[in-house]
């Protein structure tokens, strides 16, 4: 990271530009995809102790965590559920740059390194796994039927980008398959992947099965043997310096919990 005044350059802008954000995002509904965290956690004025717990999570949790969101308001009266959703990397390069927030979960080890490398939390905890599919649109013009499909220069395909957990997952599958694929365009998260399948814009996508059946049937999903080598592994964790530092380990507790995996596993993650 930056040291001192190039540091300060890059995290006081970035916090103050996400928090306004998320400033009318509850957990009621997803916030924008990367979008960064509210302030910090702070008692009400009045003197209440009204608290707002900020999650940031992959994209592809989405639906679920802010069901679990509603579920923890619910439970903690006077507590309010803020997330960012969005690409994994990209949380994460937020905590790093300072963004005030009190539970990251990501979408691959890897991404969950980048924060406890520098020591931003301790500990991560895998709660579900996931696992790819070629998601067509419900028609299937391209009649894709199976990964190698994909390589056909006149099937247009979507994908995540390297760097995202989506897009290092989609390598690895396609690389166990020994195939080589062309995309027309790279995106910065799986939601922005599917959305192009939805559209219409491409013919086909490697996306989180999860995602698939969160679409409510706006596409289809194909499984594929290469998805058993690139399946990966969901970690939790609360933030070292999290404002809300109680209601952080709640939370937590209840994505870990029996009740947490059911809402999980019903959505199509795989139990760790």
């Amino acid at each position: 990271m930056f040291r001192r005044l190039s540091r300060w350059a890059v995290t006081v802008p970035l916090a103050l530009t996400l928090a306004a954000t998320l400033s009318g995002c509850g957990a009621g509904g997803p916030a924008p995809a990367a979008s960064a965290p509210a302030p910090a956690s702070t008692p009400a004025a009045s003197g209440g102790g009204a608290t707002t717990l900020t999650v940031l999570a992959a994209a592809s949790l989405t639906g679920t965590f802010t069901e679990l969101g509603k579920t923890f308001e619910a439970a903690h009266p006077g507590t309010t559920v803020r997330f960012s959703f969005g690409s994994s990397a990209t949380l994460a390069q937020q905590i790093v740059a300072g963004a005030p927030a009190d539970v990251f979960a990501a979408a691959s080890p890897a991404t969950m390194k980048t924060v406890t490398d520098a020591s931003l939390a301790a500990s991560p905890t895998t709660f579900v796994r996931n696992s790819l599919q070629i998601a067509v649109p419900a028609d299937n013009p391209a009649k894709v039927d199976d990964l190698k499909d994909l390589t056909d220069p006149k099937v247009k395909v979507a994908l995540c980008a390297e760097q995202v957990p989506c897009g290092a997952a989609a390598v690895k599958a396609l690389d166990a398959a020994g195939l080589k694929v062309t995309p027309v365009t790279l995106e910065q998260d799986v939601k922005a992947t599917l959305t192009k399948v939805e559209l219409g814009e491409v013919d086909a996508a490697l996306v989180y099965k999860t995602d698939v059946i969160a679409s409510g049937g706006k596409v289809d999903g194909i499984d594929f043997p290469e998805a058993e080598k690139a399946i990966n592994d969901y970690p939790i964790a609360v933030l070292s310096g999290a404002p809300a530092p109680e209601a952080a380990r709640q939370f937590v507790d209840l994505v870990l919990s029996q009740q947490g995996e059911d809402v999980l596993t019903k959505a199509g993650f795989q139990a760790p």
